[in-house]
């Protein structure tokens, strides 16, 4: 049974009359730069994630790198960064030639440890980008309490994780001092290309973003700072209106998808939940570590992500059978050859280490059937049972 990793179509068809509508409201109206479909995007967000501004901008690789800028950061500053993410969350701290420092992940939810975050703050420490990978928080209380202690900025990168609740019901993206998400199509709230979005409580920080994706400019022309190109532009900003009331519910189904698997693999024997180590069984699921049956969206399974024996075996078994897999992320930043130079790319990351060995998602996306999940689960379970 021919099981993708995402079928984006199946959404596109599940809304295509109110998707055609909103493109051709704009492509009609010939306003394609900002304007009411981005400011009606920005208060639906603001209001979403909980947080009193939202500014639109081009990628969620842009809304971090502009949130660097807004906070000043300059040459040779520390900025702390899970050594386990997408290339992004260091990358743009490189890329204003600050340095990133790499701190390994908690084995449970693949987030930050926050244990070991103050064993790397020295004197140029600025800030903490905490990851919440997969769709799931990282551990904020504790790391707002560090940042707290050192007079650090926080910059939550919430890429995979619009919609995710904290404790006491608080979003991401507006628990620290800027929240950034992204908009790529794959994503549980995804544009028809590129996009992106940045939170924040701060109206000083709020008007100088607001600034910095208009080139640093204001008014028109006149530039006290600079900045870039990174506005969202209206066609993507019409789309995620139409996508966002839609959200809830499919962030439901995934939750309801992961339930699903998470029955069918422990019944099988052959599975555990949270710790790889607890025992010797060959796949290890998911954990959702902030749990409460009143609130739907404490891990809104971005990806699904099993920890498995004979990773890329198993990947290869899947993929004969025409099931989607994809191994996130294959190499840590520790071990990427443009980071090389860095102190912290000499320090031990042995929880990393081991994920870039055998973790492995497999689809979680709404529109799968039981019969899709079904599959995939026993796919899974043969090749264990029978090799």
């Amino acid at each position: 049974m021919k099981t993708p990793l995402l079928d984006l179509k199946l959404q596109y068809k599940s809304i295509k009359n109110e998707i055609d509508s909103a493109v051709m409201r704009v492509i009609e109206s010939q306003n394609f730069i900002l304007g009411s479909e981005v400011e009606q995007l920005e208060k639906s967000i603001a209001d979403y994630v909980g947080t009193k501004y939202a500014i639109g901008v081009s990628s969620g690789t842009d809304a971090l790198l502009i949130a660097l800028m807004a906070l000043d950061l300059k040459p040779d500053d520390e900025i702390i960064v899970p050594t386990f993410s997408f290339f992004a969350t260091a990358g743009v701290v490189s890329r204003l030639n600050a340095i990133p420092v790499f701190v390994d992940v908690d084995e449970e939810s693949f987030n930050i440890d926050p244990n070991e975050i103050e064993k790397k703050i020295t004197s140029k420490t600025r800030g903490i980008i905490p990851v919440h990978l997969y769709g799931q928080s990282s551990a904020m209380d504790e790391i707002m309490s560090i940042a707290k202690k050192y007079n650090l900025f926080v910059i939550e990168d919430g890429a995979q994780a619009i919609g995710t609740e904290y404790k006491n019901g608080k979003r991401v993206g507006s628990i620290g001092d800027i929240g950034c998400f992204s908009f790529f199509p794959s994503k549980n709230l995804g544009c028809f290309g590129d996009g992106g979005i940045v939170t924040t409580n701060d109206s000083s920080l709020a008007e100088k973003l607001n600034i910095l994706r208009m080139h640093g400019s204001k008014p028109k022309y006149y530039h006290k700072i600079i900045g870039g190109n990174f506005r969202i532009d209206a066609l993507q900003s019409a789309v995620l209106n139409v996508k966002l009331p839609h959200l809830n519910s499919w962030t439901n189904k995934r939750k309801e998808n992961a339930e699903l698997y998470h029955s069918l693999f422990l019944k099988s024997g052959l599975a555990q939940e949270g710790k790889k180590s607890q025992n010797n069984l060959p796949i290890t699921l998911p954990k959702a570590i902030y749990k409460n049956d009143e609130i739907e969206h404490f891990h809104i399974y971005n990806q699904y992500n099993l920890r498995v024996d004979r990773r890329d075996e198993l990947k290869d078994y899947l993929l004969k059978n025409e099931i989607g897999a994809e191994i996130y992320y294959p190499v840590a930043f520790h071990n990427q050859e443009c980071f090389k130079n860095l102190p912290t790319s000499k320090d031990n990351f042995p929880i990393a280490d081991q994920l870039v060995k055998d973790s492995l998602a497999i689809p979680i996306f709404p529109e799968l059937t039981i019969e899709q999940i079904e599959f995939v689960a026993s796919t899974i379970i043969n090749f264990y049972k029978n090799n």
